[in-house]
């Protein structure tokens, strides 16, 4: 098995996750343990771990192997697992001297392969330590594991090693898969042993704080939680209480007084951990609640699990903030039980970790939140788990049909984390409720739409958040995922992403983005910035607001304002100002669908049906709308012709992602898309654009849709529509006016009527200025904005 990070998130690496995916013993549910007697195997004559802090690695070891919850779904989650680990066991190899464990892992220092060795015994270990496991008991299956343990000591992971290449495999990754191996056969050890291979994971990861490799860095975000969690877990095997208590004070920073406590909110545009308007940013600019933020959530669900009813117990304020995290910055990206695109950084060319897999843990480290939770706040995370399983029939939850796909929660096939759902939807919980929101995260310069039938979202940069994150071989077409992306999600095309898109799809024209067909910036990777600051919008409602995105390519040869209305219709589109000075055509993307395998779907154009024909380009000439079958509509709202091409595109995962530890397949995938592009031509001057995307609409929603609002402005300096209730939507660029509006600088704004009044929303896309004047009908009112962090500021006028 090919170890990444996702995979360390999900089944070592993680063992954060890990944690989160079981029920301590006191927990563990009242259901009979229908399975087959198991071998005896006798325990050691010494126990191993102090009986002080037994309690913490029994309900470790728990995380791994289950609560032994009969069901058909955890049996062929068992079979699944069962399988993986006898292959494992076979071709393992315990003879020694320069023999490599497995033949195609070779020793060395440094060895890219030192992860998978641990991950490989780790599978072993948790099938030979699961009631009805394929190797549950046998003791010639421990004998080999023991001797494992020793050999992968002794050659690669030991107190003396350097550190060569990613500090993270050395300080969070063995060490994690290591403490999962170790729970499951820790009374199978004597004292010494178990003292002797942790001696390494004292070595790196005996202060959390700080990086091993270099003690000038303070670690933050999912790399403390990660450590603070593997501290508790290794310091309860040694009984040395100092360790766990370093790893439980690390989380809320204690010996850096709090600067860099993993719960902490902070209020500020950008920088790692969460923040107050619920963004959470990792690597200083990345969006990240996707990855890094669950990686982060699992990691706190584990330590309050593991210590729970134990004298380190988390004091309850902290466990109450813990638990808020899960509405306020991860359900609002959750479609169909997936993680939304724009909040995944560069996991998004990870073959293992799709939105699906990740959505998975997430809904792993909630149900162990909620299980360690009460009242209110139980039914509450109950109630997102339930919604994010009953609606993610594409990868569904309880069903795994390989154990190296779709997995809920870190393991491998994650037989904990069936067992732990299954206990929850038999009490009854219910699903929660779609609720409309339109909800903007100033401080990530992230947004979403949700309707009662779709969802929407946005990929943008600024000064603040990076263009895309391209690093470690990951990533690597990843050129304008941050220039203006639209991401759409429909109910009936729920794995549209997860469904081979990334490696598919064509990444010079992504929806909603204006780019021109000349090269890709030739030293296109790491995680660069915008070259603008102007990036945001303002909300409304629950079902209206606005953003704005005044972009700049690469290398500054194209720039367009863009702005977005979202509306419970759909998306008004309008971009101008679009100049290119490179000899280059320029285009925007309209759509850019996955229509799966061999897809199909009509496609009309003002009611006439536009021909599919593979690979052939068809020139439509100011058609007034456009209808795709199962996606939705489109509605043109000036005079642009437009060029439809459906086309089949074949790629691997391997084209856009060849790191060490997370590359992916060779295998080609080949995908339907329909493309449907404006073309702006060479080098335009001021040109512009106008459209309405339509998730999900009939052909007569299609048609009636721009009833519902008018556009008044698009312009370098002002867009803006007027919605059928008279609210007017607008963003401006600079001091301007739009319909009786005017401001005196960079604005989004929003004004209508609330009740009897007249209600004004601001916010600053720039973030820069202290405050912005606004007249209303002749009436001025000064909004202060500084310190706001592009926040909607409402004020009655």
């Amino acid at each position: 098995m090919p170890v990444n990070r996702r995979n360390a998130l999900r089944g070592g690496a993680l063992a954060a996750a890990s944690t989160v995916l079981l029920t301590r013993p006191a927990l563990a549910s009242a259901a009979p343990a229908a399975q087959p007697a198991q071998p005896a195997v006798q325990p050691a004559v010494q126990p191993a771990v102090p009986a002080a802090t037994a309690p913490i690695v029994a309900a470790y070891r728990q995380l791994q192997t289950g609560i032994n919850r009969p069901s058909p779904e955890r049996a062929a989650a068992l079979a699944n697992l069962g399988r993986v680990a006898k292959a494992y066991n076979a071709g393992l190899s315990v003879a020694g001297g320069d023999a490599p464990l497995w033949t195609d892992l070779p020793l060395g220092p440094g060895s890219d392969y030192t992860t998978s060795m641990y991950a490989r015994l780790r599978a072993i270990a948790v099938d030979w330590g699961t009631p009805g496991g394929a190797l549950s008991g046998d003791p010639v299956v421990l004998d080999r594991v023991k001797a494992a343990l020793e050999l992968i000591y002794a050659s690669q992971y030991n107190e003396n090693v350097g550190e060569i290449g990613n500090w993270y495999t050395y300080e969070i990754g063995i060490p994690y898969y290591l403490l999962h191996t170790l729970s499951v056969v820790a009374d199978q050890l004597t004292a010494d042993q178990l003292a002797r291979y942790l001696k390494p994971v004292k070595r790196f990861v005996g202060n959390p704080n700080l990086r091993a490799n270099n003690a000038s860095v303070v670690e933050t975000g999912a790399n403390r939680a990660d450590k603070g969690l593997i501290s508790i877990v290794a310091g309860a095997m040694l009984g040395d209480t100092a360790w766990i208590r370093t790893g439980i004070d690390a989380l809320t920073d204690v010996a850096g007084g709090g600067a860099a406590s993993v719960v902490a909110k902070l209020d500020r545009a950008a920088g790692d951990g969460f923040h107050v308007d619920g963004s959470f940013i990792q690597h200083d600019t990345i969006p990240y609640p996707g990855h890094y933020g669950i990686v982060l959530l699992t990691a706190l669900a584990g330590a309050i699990h593991v210590t729970q009813g134990t004298e380190y117990a988390l004091p309850q304020p902290l466990k109450d903030k813990i638990y808020a995290l899960v509405a306020d910055s991860f359900a609002p990206f959750v479609y169909a039980g997936a993680l939304m695109e724009p909040v995944r950084g560069r996991m998004l060319s990870r073959q293992g970790e799709t939105g699906h897999d990740i959505g998975h843990q997430l809904t792993v480290a909630t149900l162990v939140l909620a299980r360690t939770a009460s009242g209110k706040t139980k039914t509450d995370l109950n109630a997102l788990a339930a919604k994010w399983i009953k609606e993610g029939t594409y990868a569904p939850f309880l069903k795994i049909p390989d154990p190296e796909r779709f997995a809920p929660g870190p393991d491998l096939v994650a037989t904990p984390g069936i067992e732990f759902a299954q206990d929850m939807l038999a009490s009854g919980a219910r699903p929660a409720r779609v609720v409309a929101t339109h909800r903007t995260f100033g401080q990530q310069d992230r947004l979403v739409h949700v309707t009662d039938d779709w969802s929407a979202s946005l990929g943008v940069s600024s000064t603040r958040i990076s263009r895309y994150e391209a690093i470690n071989g990951q990533n690597m077409k990843g050129y304008h995922v941050g220039d203006g992306v639209l991401y759409t999600f429909l109910p009936n095309a729920k794995g549209h992403y997860t469904d081979a898109y990334w490696p598919t799809v064509d990444p010079l024209l992504l929806p909603g983005t204006t780019e021109h067909d000349g090269p890709v910036d030739p030293k296109f990777g790491g995680v660069p910035v915008g070259p603008n600051a102007h990036t945001g919008g303002v909300s409304w409602d629950a079902r209206h607001g606005t953003y704005a995105f005044d972009f700049e390519n690469w290398d500054g040869s194209l720039v367009a304002k863009k702005s977005w209305f979202f509306t419970p219709a759909g998306i008004v589109c309008l971009g101008a100002g679009i100049t290119g000075t490179a000899a280059y055509t320029v285009r925007t993307t309209i759509e850019n669908r996955n229509l799966g395998e061999g897809g199909r779907g009509s496609l009309l154009a003002d009611g006439r049906r536009v021909a599919t024909d593979l690979g052939k380009a068809a020139a439509l000439r100011r058609p007034r709308w456009l209808h795709l079958e199962d996606v939705g509509g489109y509605v043109l709202l000036d005079d642009a012709s437009v060029t439809a091409l459906r086309e089949d595109r074949t790629g691997a995962w391997r084209d856009i992602d060849t790191g060490a530890n997370t590359k992916g397949t060779t295998t080609p995938n080949t995908r339907r898309y329909q493309k449907l592009v404006l073309e702006h031509g060479i080098k335009p001057t001021d040109a512009k654009y106008a459209y309405a995307v339509l998730p999900g609409a009939s052909v007569i929603g299609t048609l009636t849709a721009p009833l519902g609002w008018r556009v008044l402005a698009n312009t370098p300096v002002v867009q803006a529509i007027r919605t059928a209730d008279g609210t007017l939507l607008a963003n401006f660029f600079a001091a301007g006016s739009a319909g009786d509006v005017s401001v005196s600088g960079p604005a989004s704004v929003a004004v209508g009527r609330c009740g009897f009044r007249t209600q004004l929303a601001v916010a600053d896309p720039t973030q820069l200025q202290d405050s912005v004047t606004v007249t209303v009908r002749g009436r001025s009112v000064e909004v202060p904005l500084k310190g706001t962090f592009g926040a909607t500021k409402i004020v009655a006028v």
